[in-house]
């Protein structure tokens, strides 16, 4: 059963190795944690909540928000033992941005704002951004605490229609990982991926560096402060979703889901073990 828990509340059972499902005391993101295992899920773009005392000076529709948020990633990797996510949208402040960019000024070359957002409305949302890296931090450090390697899956989706050439259906951005490294978990990711058979024919390609390149503070966070802990970013093409509709297919995210729940696991139980 789901609670509502303070950072502090969320932190501590972290920290003593509880099992929970829990949403933050403000809204702002949930985190489950069913068993301690050597891996872990992000969707950290899912949420498209948006504080109402933003509401009148954000020149952005709710449209154009939902169309630049990455829907539906939080349910296609929700079966996993470990998944956090952000419910809140990043038009509020991006949890793939650092602090110091995290809150818009323009977004996607449109102005954000009518008039400059208050500096307390920024300290809000800086805060809900500060507290969600406390508990990633808390999360990591206690899995890399009880395992010699772990892995996140930083999941994520993106505008395919917008590109004036062929792209992936999955795409993997490693610029920002050690390649000599870990280039074997990478290919062994993709291959796995571009197996996954979607309905509709939709192509199952799979490739890396190819639409983005893994250029997420997320991503960049957890590499830099945790050195035996992989992330792989892992956007999938909005396939599942009509972008300019605001419609989702769920039976194409029911596909991946069900097929992107097992390679997962066999994913990481092959990387904890090398």
């Amino acid at each position: 059963m789901m609670q509502k828990l303070s950072i502090d509340a969320i932190i501590k059972k972290i920290n003593n190795e509880e099992t929970f499902h829990a949403v933050s005391n403000d809204y702002s993101f949930t985190i489950k944690i069913e068993e301690y295992l050597p891996y872990a899920c992000a969707a950290i773009h899912d949420g498209h909540q948006f504080r109402k005392d933003l509401w009148d000076n954000c020149l952005h529709t709710e449209y154009e928000r939902w169309y630049e948020e990455d829907p539906e990633t939080k349910r296609m990797v929700d079966s996993q033992p470990i998944v956090i996510a952000g419910c809140d949208s990043r038009f509020e402040y991006d949890l793939n941005r650092a602090p110091e960019n995290a809150v818009f000024d323009t977004a996607w070359g449109k102005e954000l704002w009518k008039e400059p957002l208050p500096i307390h409305q920024k300290q809000l949302s800086l805060e809900k951004h500060a507290n969600f890296y406390k508990v990633v931090k808390a999360l990591v450090s206690k899995l890399q605490e009880m395992y010699p390697n772990v892995i996140v899956y930083d999941m994520h989706s993106y505008n395919w229609r917008r590109w004036d050439r062929e792209v992936p259906t999955w795409n993997l951005g490693t610029s920002n990982i050690d390649n000599d490294r870990f280039g074997l978990e990478v290919e062994t990711w993709r291959k796995a991926l571009s197996s996954i058979q979607l309905p509709y024919g939709i192509k199952q390609t799979a490739a890396i560096n190819d639409t983005f390149q893994g250029n997420g503070y997320f991503l960049k966070y957890i590499t830099a402060n945790f050195k035996n802990t992989l992330v792989l970013a892992t956007e999938i093409a909005k396939i599942y979703c009509n972008e300019y509709t605001q419609i989702i297919y769920p039976e194409v995210v029911d596909a991946v889901s069900h097929q992107l729940g097992p390679l997962l696991k066999t994913h990481a139980e092959n990387f904890s073990k090398s």
